[in-house]
């Protein structure tokens, strides 16, 4: 394999795993129909994610979190449990998508980047949806999950399709939602010993 075809397949890991911080199911599904349709090379142990049961219960899965995310209340209670599910998925997305690496490598890089990238993106939207319920009483959460549905869409399918660009726009959020923890830290800080 060349290094081009290695630095695309992590840039497509890691974008997938990415999207999958904003919606777990959804670019999991994605990455199932590309599979499917003969659209994307999965490495070995992974071939079942391309296959139709996967497509259908993928499906499923995707529907119901997104509907979920539209309820008040159980968004934030989502959260709770799709934080450690996301780094999962996205260690799992990004390992299946990486072919022909070593298998140290390419569970390294999985591990690292891909659950890395997924857990910050939900850690950082979970933040948001928890400042936009104290800020809105819940109300304002549907223009959070809209936003995240839209960014999972958006980056799952450009990851397939320009996996570099992908890597990119994951690469500057990631440097944003830092910042803005930090930011957002150094204001609790504050309030703390003012207070």
């Amino acid at each position: 394999m060349s290094e081009l075809q290695v630095l695309l397949s992590v840039a497509l890991g890691v974008g997938l795993a990415a999207a999958v911080g904003l919606r777990v199911f959804l670019p999991l599904l994605i990455a199932s129909v590309a599979a499917y349709s003969g659209h994307l090379n999965l490495t070995g142990g992974f071939e079942w994610l391309g296959t139709l049961p996967a497509v259908v219960m993928l499906g499923v899965a995707a529907a119901l979190e997104i509907l979920a995310y539209y309820i008040p209340g159980v968004d934030n209670a989502l959260d709770a449990v799709a934080t450690p599910l996301a780094v999962v998925a996205g260690t799992v997305v990004a390992a299946a998508v990486m072919t022909d690496m070593p298998p140290l490598v390419k569970w390294t890089t999985a591990v690292i980047a891909g659950g890395g990238a997924a857990g910050l993106t939900q850690g950082t939207t979970a933040l948001l949806r928890a400042k936009s319920t104290v800020a809105t009483g819940g109300l304002g959460n549907s223009v959070v999950a809209t936003g995240e549905l839209g960014g999972a869409l958006g980056i799952s399918l450009l990851a397939l399709f320009a996996p570099v660009v992908a890597l990119v726009l994951v690469v500057l959020f990631c440097w944003l939602a830092v910042r803005f923890m930090r930011r957002l830290l150094r204001r609790r800080a504050g309030t703390t010993t003012v207070g």
